[in-house]
């Protein structure tokens, strides 16, 4: 049995800590925040007419079997804590001049809505990158999501077949790939979207997350009753089951590994370290290399950093008739994306894009809101917070609350206008989020997506990296998965 200390009780520290505690180890999750989850964190507003909960994190759960499988592992049935919800549709894409598109998990009929709404020229090309995107789905499940990826050189060395590299395309974009199979813009446009959902410019983005579309499309999307926060409460709830001690309010400022193995953390405030055998950091890869254990060679991979939010949580009166969530999209998709990235080799500073893509969710569940309301949380692609040229100071005066206008106006130029119906809005800037969680400058997925993310194995015997910014990449099931990774590789206690 190890004594295994987990930094951050994000959804990859707690169900690292989970696995672990379940497989006979003792283990201990310190938190620096008041409360769990991360990023997958929570807001209540309250009103003369009632409480308004908000998810502030993600807003969608995918790849349920993921989820499954980690209850099942320790001991627990998902069902039996958390209430999964499909959703049809699973994204409202609104494009420009009003004309919408329905995403669903049936692929045949997902076909069908675009010949309806695009043309049967449109459906085609779709069933055929379809195709395409499952067989790098395939190939990615298989070899790269469900195993530790330590260097370029794992990734090389893996069994490839010749028509997994062919579907997968290494150098190529996903732009690129869209332009490739797909004629009518607005799919284009759709397909861009998801380069965004790991952080990056969908112009510089590998073609291979291809699979990510896929993965939404083939296995469905789902919303858990009451908020997706209610994800970590049962994790939390698995973690104490299992012995787990779990210590909020406790900031860890450094990771004692002299002689290069881990020998336990140290606490802001606290004299005497913390002693373990296993270090498990669900803290951002660049705040481990640079501050809690600092290593220059590790640190210098990971100034590519992803894009952060911008968001509105709103109370709204009325029925707006959204879908649970809804995408609308700008006329000029290139021009949010050179706002938001910047071009920094040629003096191009990143700022708020003026026009750009809103997504917002609108939750049907009586919990989240009062009767005759809804609860709004709106997000726009964003710069991180700071003050390089990729990056934007979101915390100069006056800056949050003139492009919150700014979002609502845009919202109302595409035909959805909620500002005569709003009881309150809540903004949350990248800086926010950076201040909330620790993520650095508010980057929701770490480093800008890929393939390859820093490794899961830290360059300490003893130490190990989980969550977003770590392989296999971001969003619930990457988490997920990368507590899979890490549990496995430490293996069980007896």
């Amino acid at each position: 049995m190890a004594r295994i200390v987990v930094v951050g009780a994000g959804v990859g520290g707690l169900a690292t800590a989970a696995r672990l505690a379940a497989t006979g180890h003792e283990v201990t999750v310190l938190e620096r925040a008041d409360t769990v989850g991360g990023k997958l964190g929570r807001y209540v507003h309250d009103t003369p007419a009632g409480s308004f909960h908000f998810d502030t994190g993600p807003s969608l759960l995918t790849l349920p079997a993921v989820f499954h499988d980690l209850f099942e592992a320790t001991g627990a049935k998902l069902d039996e804590f958390l209430d999964l919800m499909p959703l049809d549709p699973i994204v409202r894409h609104v494009f420009p001049g009003g004309m919408t598109l329905d995403s669903c998990a049936d692929p045949a009929e997902f076909a069908a809505r675009i010949g309806a709404a695009l043309g049967d020229r449109a459906a085609a090309d779709w069933q055929r990158l379809w195709h395409r995107a499952a067989r790098v789905w395939d190939a990615s499940h298989r070899h790269v999501l469900r195993r530790s990826i330590d260097s370029p050189r794992d990734l090389a060395a893996l069994a490839w077949r010749l028509g997994d590299l062919a579907a997968i395309g290494p150098g190529r974009t996903l732009r690129g790939l869209g332009r490739a199979h797909l004629s009518d813009p607005r799919l284009r446009m759709l397909l861009d979207r998801y380069a965004t959902y790991t952080g990056a410019d969908p112009r510089r983005a590998p073609a291979a997350l291809v699979a990510v579309p896929y993965a939404e499309l083939a296995f469905g999307g789902w919303y858990l009753r009451g908020g997706l926060g209610t994800l970590a409460d049962a994790l939390l709830t698995r973690c104490l089951d299992l012995g787990v001690v779990v210590q909020t309010g406790a900031t860890v400022t450094r990771i004692d590994a002299a002689g290069g193995r881990v020998h336990g953390v140290r606490l802001a405030g606290v004299a005497a370290p913390v002693p373990a055998d296993v270090v498990v950091a669900n803290v951002d890869a660049l705040t481990v290399y640079r501050d809690l254990l600092p290593h220059p060679r590790r640190l210098a991979g990971l100034t590519d950093r992803s894009l952060a939010g911008f968001v509105l949580l709103l109370g709204v009166s009325g029925d707006s008739g959204l879908a649970h969530h809804s995408v609308f999209f700008p006329g000029d998709h290139d021009a949010e994306f050179d706002a938001v990235f910047g071009h920094p080799g040629r003096g191009v500073r990143a700022r708020p894009a003026p026009d750009p893509t809103v997504f917002v969710t609108v939750a049907d569940d009586p919990m989240i809101r009062p009767a005759g309301h809804e609860a709004w949380f709106v997000l726009v692609n964003a710069a991180r917070q700071g003050t390089a040229a990729g990056a934007v100071d979101w915390r100069r005066p006056g800056l949050a609350e003139a492009y919150a206008d700014r979002v609502l106006d845009v919202l109302a130029e595409r035909g959805v206008d909620v500002r005569d119906r709003l009881l309150f809005r809540q903004i949350r800037t990248p800086a926010d989020l950076d201040a909330a969680t620790g993520a650095p400058g508010g980057s929701i997925y770490g480093t800008a997506g890929g393939l390859l993310r820093p490794a899961n194995r830290g360059p300490a015997r003893g130490l190990w990296l989980v969550g977003g910014s770590s392989h296999p990449g971001g969003g619930l099931p990457m988490v997920t998965l990368s507590a899979q990774i890490v549990a496995d590789e430490i293996g069980p206690a007896w």
